[in-house]
């Protein structure tokens, strides 16, 4: 079984590595920058419909990502999966969003930030991004890891810098471009892997049972779903390896390609989640992932494997290829002409810190949860996106306030419940967060409006369309 865990895990991250290599890649010195950072092909074209749809929906599919909707499946029945996939609504929110600043003449959401709330406003949000994205790279390679022996062994530890290294070597290479082009073959291999699990899992269980199981109570798992809920309408704004592919296509290609990728998110891990389910229905118990694939057998263990390497992949080389457009692109001058050379730095850097902190042996579910709640206090930031009265002290209170409620939460701070469930004081401190943020934006949007800078744009009419040339 080891055995073949590793020769899957070494022949599909060196089958990555060579279908970057040897894809084609511009010749030109002024399509490279757009090559690497946004992912355009050889000849400068952007990316289509479907490509777009494939790359943000595997992207979000981390190994996290089915691990904990399998885990929560386990826990509550379908409520726990349905919980999880809540989270994928957040396509929802920021495609429409992200449309509307695309819309006003916004190149980015650091352009955003910059023209409203200023330099400290952009930094601390980027300090923010930072922090996601090494959550990302911790958590989904100890998913993998886990197939290869027990948290902080020798053989868990290998196996997580070899896929940190590996995924980092074809990132390296052609950066955003190389990370989409894998998310296609990534998307595709998802699909076909999640159809075998699920042909393997129904035969063996009572599907009535599993469609049935758990309970639509708080203490069931609603409470999570409430706090998903609430999160949706900031979360998806402090992950750069989504909103950074809001920037691909034109606006409108790109809203429909948002709200695509939340359909099929929601029912994919919708379905992954019967993974867990199954373990709840039969009693099966140990690991949501591994111990039910070993019930299943061992083509079972093999294919959950390779679901594994899939989406851990597909968001490595994702969280690579942000972190180096946030650092070269989005906070260096525009002058900067080291911009490849900055952005493959600080993705070193990057893989370096993810793969140090897989020997601390965090718990990977708060690597959604707990940053969720840190970052509600964007919020009202984008919610109310259009209101020009806020400036940089609201922008700091609110999302201030949020930070602080998230370190404490992670401190164990409990202030209070709703409901008796797993995740009652959670959707207690969301909920009561999103108040506190709200209030503070506003009313020191009264005391402390914003002063119009240099820099700051007039809002488009709606019915400009920035052209932009013919994706292929």
């Amino acid at each position: 079984m080891t055995s073949l865990n590793w020769t899957i895990l070494l022949g599909f991250l060196s089958l990555l590595l060579a279908w970057v290599l040897l894809s084609p890649r511009p010749a030109a010195t002024g399509l490279r920058e757009a090559h690497f950072f946004r992912g355009r092909g050889e000849t400068g074209r952007p990316i289509g419909f479907a490509t777009l749809v494939a790359t943000l929906l595997i992207s979000w599919i981390f190994a996290k990502s089915v691990q904990n909707a399998a885990d929560l499946g386990m826990a509550f029945g379908l409520p726990g999966g349905a919980a999880y996939a809540a989270y994928w609504l957040s396509f929802g929110v920021a495609g429409v969003v992200l449309y509307r600043l695309r819309k006003a003449g916004f190149a980015s959401i650091h352009h955003f930030l910059r023209s409203g709330f200023g330099a400290a406003a952009v930094w601390l949000f980027s300090l923010i991004l930072l922090f996601r994205l090494w959550n990302e790279l911790w958590s989904n390679t100890m998913v993998v890891a886990q197939f290869f022996g027990e948290t902080g062994s020798a053989s868990f530890l290998v196996a997580s810098w070899i896929t940190t290294a590996l995924v980092l070597g074809y990132s390296l290479v052609s950066g955003f471009r190389g990370s989409i082009i894998t998310d296609v073959l990534q998307m595709g291999l998802a699909l076909v892997v999640l159809m075998l699990l699920l042909g393997f899992i129904f035969p063996r269980g009572d599907a009535e049972a599993m469609v049935r199981s758990g309970s639509w109570t708080l203490v069931g798992g609603v409470d999570l779903l409430l706090v998903a809920l609430i999160q949706c309408f900031s979360y998806p704004f402090h992950d750069p390896v989504m909103t950074d592919r809001g920037f691909l296509t034109r606006p409108r290609t790109m809203l429909w390609g948002f709200v695509a990728a939340g359909v099929l998110g929601v029912v994919f891990i919708t379905l992954f989640s019967f993974v867990g389910i199954f373990n709840h229905v039969e009693g099966i118990g140990g690991n949501s992932t591994i111990d039910t694939a070993l019930v299943l057998g061992l083509p079972a263990v093999l294919v959950m494997n390779v679901m594994m390497l899939t989406s851990a992949s597909s968001t490595l080389d994702s969280a690579y290829a942000s972190v180096g457009k946030l650092a070269a692109v989005d906070l260096l001058p525009s002058h900067r002409t080291d911009r490849v050379r900055v952005a493959r730095i600080t993705m070193v850097i990057l893989a370096l810190l993810g793969g140090s902190m897989v020997h601390a042996s965090p718990a990977i579910l708060s690597a959604t949860t707990v940053s969720g709640t840190m970052v509600i206090g964007l919020t009202p930031v984008f919610v109310l996106w259009w209101w020009r009265r806020p400036g940089q002290v609201s922008f700091v209170a609110s999302v201030g306030i949020g930070l602080l409620l998230g370190l404490a939460l992670a401190a164990g701070w409990e202030p209070g419940t709703i409901g008796e469930g797993a995740y009652g004081s959670l959707l207690f401190v969301n909920v009561l967060g999103v108040l506190a943020c709200f209030s503070a934006y506003l009313g020191l949007a009264f005391v402390f409006p914003r002063k119009e800078r240099k820099g700051d744009i007039p809002r488009r009419t709606p019915d400009a369309e920035p052209a932009e040339t013919t994706a292929s």
